[in-house]
């Protein structure tokens, strides 16, 4: 396995303007940025890591400078121009409320059709429609087929920008450039990919985004931010999780490390403005969201029978090694390509999807009627990671790249209402579980 750890650069003087930075080196790190930096490299001082990958641009080249100068290991830090920002050239150094006056169909176009935006260029042998986002695309795809190959088995850092940081997972996983804006990269935000091969090859994005390191429970609302936030939490673990046992829908209640799990993702929100929260039917996920809501004691817990786990049918109550002894090269299936397979007795990943989906869709309009802004969603690993897919654009084939820790949480946003795309804020967040960026949850069946 490869690990990837992608941070973006701290806070520039650009982002403090709220200009548009591209490929201008013109911005530097503030202050602020500086400090942030320290954090990142702090909480990543415990990693080792055999190369450290930066755009040459200064703001995220300092960012690799101070991270670097936490790490008990010095590597070398190699500067990597596919790493250089989103290029933007008619827009640089025009703040954001300018081109949204100035270039509204434009600046449209680039917010709700990123795929197709363009910009015509002159240049010395005549004019060129440049696609910002679509070369970012190509640009991420070339660093993975050229870096890969040389850090098999390896830990690697790579410091860019919020454009190319979200090309690079939006790459790797298969997310379509129409999707752009669907994730989100904060300011020394920080993210992990494992890849098992080269680009193509199975690859989980084990979190993504995390903030806690910065002082941030999780990334700040966009100024003006009217729409539904949603935090998706996996319930803690079972004493079928922790012996890989296929639980499905028996009704297996929590361990007491699952509670305790729950007790500290109820700290880790007890802040939290919660509006509301719902959970699965299923007692696990009911009873995490309960001992969460001990911090928000006017709330009730409404139950959706559409989130509930997966049916894992005949398999249930069973080890692996009583599946692949039963059920032959089926759980190998499961494990390479999960939306072809069928449950003994049970669901596929399809049936999964239109249940959870059509309960997550009422969750969102509730809300949005009611005016409700921040939900708690408590449900389980295959019912997540399938809603991961449906908020993403993805289909059950990349059931697999999202990892669901037991007590996780992870942040949706609906900036532009139901109707509009989500935004994955930040995904699978342990750290109040571990004091770690590395997911340590006990990995288990499902």
């Amino acid at each position: 396995m490869t690990r990837v750890i992608i941070v973006r650069h701290g806070q520039s003087t650009y982002n403090i303007e709220k200009r548009i930075q591209g490929r201008t080196d013109a911005s530097s790190l503030t202050p602020k940025g500086c400090d942030d930096a320290t954090k990142a490299g702090k909480a990543l001082s415990s990693i080792s890591f055999q190369a450290i990958y930066s755009s040459p641009l200064q703001r995220a080249k300092s960012t690799a400078e101070i991270i670097r100068s936490q790490l008990a290991t010095q590597v070398p830090i190699i500067l990597d121009e596919q790493l250089v920002e989103v290029d933007l050239p008619l827009w640089v150094g025009m703040t954001t409320s300018e081109v949204k006056a100035q270039l509204t169909a434009d600046y449209r176009t680039w917010k709700e059709l990123p795929h197709e935006f363009s910009m015509v260029l002159q240049e010395d042998s005549g004019t060129r429609e440049h696609f910002p986002v679509l070369a970012l695309y190509a640009q991420a795809k070339q660093f993975w087929q050229e870096i890969l190959p040389q850090h098999q088995g390896e830990t690697i850092l790579i410091v860019g920008h919020n454009g190319i940081n979200r090309a690079l997972i939006s790459t790797a996983l298969g997310i379509s450039p129409s999707r752009y804006h669907c994730l989100q990269q904060s300011n020394c935000g920080i993210s992990v990919l494992n890849f098992a091969g080269g680009l193509g090859e199975p690859v989980q994005l084990e979190s993504m985004n995390q903030t806690q390191h910065l002082g941030e429970t999780f990334p700040s609302l966009r100024p003006g931010h009217q729409g539904v936030r949603l935090l998706l939490v996996r319930h803690g673990e079972t004493e079928w999780n922790r012996q890989g046992k296929f639980q499905g829908q028996i009704d297996i209640p929590l361990n007491d490390h699952g509670r305790n799990q729950a007790t500290k993702a109820a700290e880790f929100l007890k802040d939290v403005n919660i509006d509301f929260a719902v959970s699965s039917t299923m007692s696990r996920p009911k009873e995490t969201a309960e001992i969460i809501l001990k911090y928000h004691p006017s709330l009730n817990l409404q139950l959706f029978a559409g989130l509930r786990e997966i049916s894992h049918g005949l398999w249930e109550g069973k080890f692996e090694s009583e599946i692949d002894q039963e059920f032959p090269g089926e759980l190998e299936r499961w494990r390479t390509i999960p939306a072809k397979v069928q449950m003994p007795e049970g669901e596929n990943l399809e049936q999964v999807r239109e249940r959870s989906v059509s309960d997550w869709n009422t969750i969102v309009k509730n809300a949005e009627s009611q005016q409700l802004q921040l939900g708690l969603v408590v449900a389980h690993d295959a019912t997540n990671k399938t809603l991961l897919c449906h908020i993403l654009g993805l289909s059950a084939e990349n059931f697999w790249n999202f990892r669901q820790g037991n007590g996780a949480v992870s942040v949706i946003d609906y900036p532009a209402g139901s109707q509009g795309y989500p935004v994955l804020q930040a995904m699978n967040i342990t750290g109040h579980l571990s004091n770690s960026v590395l997911d340590k949850t006990a990995a288990g069946a499902l």
